[in-house]
């Protein structure tokens, strides 16, 4: 019974999903393709975001997204006429094959070898310390255990004394 009303609930969200993104207008299609592309002005921002007040190739890169989409194309083919015409430098997120799925791949890679390290590193940070807290003798030998219990004893009488100069 639950799994039908899971599957009915996920059947339910991906076609609102798709009623959503079928209902959008030319003109946010338009700006969410200037967000996926790059101005190739040499200002290195995105097309939408160029600081640039007069600049020829934005407009020239708007000239073209408006021309697709007057003549019905989908954002995939209009993003491809723009690699078409100047290349794959023009994404902003390289397509995720060949050499490129590198950069997909590698930082999570990074961050994974990253993690493992400062865990180890740690780890090591804390073994010395626990190995100070318990003496290397102590485990299993009963004349060992007497003599550190000597030690202390020692100690604190000392420690006793001292404390008595200072009180009196």
């Amino acid at each position: 019974m639950r799994v039908s009303r899971l599957l009915k609930t996920l059947f339910l969200s991906l076609a609102l999903v798709n009623v959503a993104m079928a209902a959008r207008t030319p003109e946010q299609i338009a700006q969410d393709i200037g967000n996926k592309v790059y101005c190739l002005c040499g200002c290195v921002t995105s097309l939408n975001t160029c600081p640039m007040l007069h600049c020829e190739v934005k407009a020239e890169m708007h000239k073209i997204i408006d021309t697709d989409l007057a003549a019905g194309k989908t954002e995939p083919a209009i993003l491809q006429d723009l690699v078409d015409r100047y290349g794959e430098k023009v994404l902003a997120a390289p397509p995720a094959h060949g050499f490129n799925l590198a950069a997909w791949i590698l930082p999570g890679v990074g961050l994974l070898i990253g993690l493992f390290l400062a865990i180890t590193i740690v780890r090591r940070w804390r073994r010395p310390a626990l190995q100070a807290a318990v003496p290397a003798g102590s485990v299993g030998s009963g004349s060992a255990s007497a003599a550190a219990s000597a030690a202390d004893d020692k100690l604190r009488a000392a420690v006793e004394e001292e404390m008595k100069k200072f009180i009196d």
